[in-house]
């Protein structure tokens, strides 16, 4: 049975780096069909919006959707396309490869983040000229699924530590919901975990990354932490997403669409790369998920490598290797 994979390149280097995935994929010999939609800001200045309701549908009706990257429409094309799969869960893993210059060699992270509410909920209210409102929406029930997938998650692949973070100190009702539906899914479920508030968690990331496993968090602390692991492994070129609802899911690279490098081919398409095998387990490609993994390792380790980590190569010149290491 052939999957339908939507493809949306978006901005900026999105259209370098989502074609080399595309092409690791079509190495696979999978039975794929992909089936390219537009989005983002050129879309916004010839059609007036950036995400065409054809482009929405596409990404919904789609087996799976790879997208590249946002712009400054981000808010309009990314948060919409979450929406069209039903996503609830942002995973977000951050490990340390061999040849890349890390800071901490020894992290190997998943963040697992509520992808629906918090502040990203987009319930923002101007009262004054001078006062300007934002709610953060935080709900039991978004956040015991978030940790029942978390828990879930964690068994599945093997990670023995799992923290949750929140700040429910200080954000009593809302954090304070979000930690205690945590708590109650891991006392039915019979799962340990720690819980650390998210800016004393930051600290200790930096510090002893190897200490920690999965981290579950609310929306706009696993954008900050996930972002804060990248500088400790080599940079956001090498970490890979995945928007997973209940049947559909969207996967795109962490990195934005680094319009002062776009157009140059010189963009690393680890990051997209490594998203694509997460679309490959998904999907149930279990081996092809491995076999791609294990040849970004090797480009990663040997070469060729894109400035960002040292090197003089170009985009098709590491999309190339990884082929060829598969």
């Amino acid at each position: 049975m052939t999957d339908t994979i939507a493809v949306i390149p978006g901005d900026g280097i999105g259209g370098e780096v989502l074609p080399a995935a595309v092409e690791v994929l079509e190495a696979l010999d999978l039975d794929l069909e992909f089936v390219e939609g537009e989005a983002g800001d050129h879309v916004k200045e010839e059609r007036g919006e950036a995400l065409p309701q054809e482009t929405y549908d596409l990404a919904a009706e789609a087996d799976a959707t790879l997208f590249g990257a946002a712009g400054e429409t981000a808010a309009d094309v990314i948060l919409p396309l979450r929406e069209a799969v039903d996503s609830f869960a942002n995973v977000r893993p951050a490990r340390a490869y061999p040849g890349v210059d890390a800071v901490k060699p020894e992290t190997d992270l998943v963040f697992v983040r509520e992808n629906t509410e918090g502040v990203y909920a987009g319930i923002e209210d101007d009262l004054t000229d001078d006062v300007t409102t934002l709610t953060r929406l935080i709900t039991e029930s978004a956040s015991r699924r978030i940790a029942e997938f978390g828990f879930e998650y964690a068994e599945e692949n093997g990670f023995e530590d799992v923290t949750v973070a929140h700040k429910a100190n200080v954000m009593q009702k809302t954090d304070g919901k979000f930690l205690a539906a945590c708590e109650a899914v891991a006392a039915e479920g019979g799962h340990e975990f720690d819980d650390a508030l998210m800016d004393a968690l930051a600290m200790h990331l930096i510090m002893h990354p190897e200490d920690y496993g999965v981290v579950i968090c609310p929306n706009l602390a696993g954008d900050m932490l996930s972002d804060l692991a990248a500088g400790l492994v080599g940079g956001l070129g090498l970490l890979p997403s995945a928007n997973v609802g209940p049947d559909n899911a969207l996967f795109e690279p962490v990195h934005g669409s680094a319009p002062d490098i776009a157009g140059e081919g010189v963009a690393n398409p680890s990051a997209m790369i490594l998203s694509a095998a997460l679309l490959c387990d998904h999907l149930g490609y279990d081996d092809s998920a491995a076999r791609v993994r294990a040849a970004v390792e090797t480009v990663l380790e040997d070469g060729p490598r894109t400035p960002d980590l040292g090197g003089d190569a170009g985009t098709e010149d590491v999309t190339r290797a990884v082929v060829d290491a598969l």
